[in-house]
Parts: structure tokens; sequence; C-alpha cells
């Protein structure tokens, strides 16, 4: 049976926050805030928070520069995943994707179907992982934004969680680099 294995001690991860919009800043920014309270609220570290206009190279660039920082763990957007011809969240950070987690959008799916049934497949919410960070696109709203971490990554972000975790595989997430570097190949 899933659940907390409270013999086991809470690992706190360092996750920043990006909202994507061209409308909100951090007073107004209802989604940043609601992942702000609930990454705190887990025991984890808020490493960054930042709002971004729907562009690809504004919202590439702030997170290669989280991803690229050894004291960011996880990343976490949202908005941007819609289908307007500003939505692009998905198209910014994709590429940067080193292994895609298609589980991640399924299960958000469902958990959303729930909720609001067929409106679901507005949203192209997606996750991956780049240089050894968890990379998760959520929905631009507080709801879609309580779902994913309520439902989702309070779970698999708690070391203790089981059966399994993203978080016990983090340290293994770049070891075809290490493994790259032990056999002499340059950097």
């Amino acid at each position: 049976m899933p659940g907390i294995d409270a013999t086991r001690p809470f690992v706190p991860l360092r996750i920043a926050v990006l909202t994507v919009s061209d409308s909100r800043d951090l007073a107004t920014d209802k989604s940043g805030a609601t992942l702000q309270e609930r990454i705190e609220g887990a025991g984890h570290v808020l490493a960054g928070r930042d709002i971004v206009p729907d562009d690809v190279a504004e919202i590439r660039s702030v997170v290669r520069g989280w991803i690229a920082h050894p004291e960011v763990d996880v990343v976490i957007t949202t908005g941007g995943t819609g289908f307007t011809g500003r939505d692009v969240t998905p198209e910014a950070l994709e590429p940067l994707f080193e292994k895609r987690m298609e589980g991640f959008s399924t299960v958000f799916h469902m958990i959303s179907y729930a909720k609001i049934g067929t409106s679901t497949l507005q949203s192209r919410a997606t996750a991956g992982v780049a240089n050894a960070t968890y990379i998760f696109c959520l929905p631009g709203s507080p709801g879609a934004c309580r779902d994913g971490w309520d439902e989702i990554l309070v779970n698999q972000l708690d070391v203790r969680y089981r059966p399994c975790n993203f978080v016990e595989i983090l340290p293994r997430l770049d070891e075809h680099l290490k493994r790259a570097k032990a056999q002499g190949a340059s950097a």
C-alpha cells in the first residue's frame, strides 16, 4: 500500500517556481503563491521564484539558469501550457529535457479529469529531467497547481513515500555524466 514511511527522515529539496504570464506580477500571482505555500508547508526550501512573460527565450533562460545551479533540485513552472498562440512553456522547456516523464502528464490528466472533466484536454502539462534537475510544467491556475502538488508532487518529492519516489533517484540522474568523466572523457 503506498504511503509515507514515518521511520525514514524527511529530506528537504530546493525547489524553484517560475510563473509564465503576460499579466501577473508577484502581488497578483496566485498560482506561484499556491506552489510556494505548499513547497514551504511540506518542509522544502524555496530556491527561487520568478515571473516571465510567455516568451520561449525568457522562459528557457530562467530555467537554464536554475538547472545549472547546484542548489536547485526541482523546477516547477505554472502557466503557458494551453493552446493559445502565447502558450509556449512546453516549446520552451521540452527541448531541454534529457528524459521525458510521460507518466506525469498522464497522471495529471487523470486527476484533472476527475475534477473538470474533458476540459483537462486544454492542458499540455509536461515534465522531464534536465541537468539532473526535475522540471514539472503545470497549468496556470491555482486549482491546477493544487492538484499537481497535492496529488502528485507532495508524495513523489518526499523520500519517505513508498514504494518509490523521485528523491531517492535524484543522486543518480547524472550518472551518465559521471561515467563519461570516469572514462577520461572531457566535461
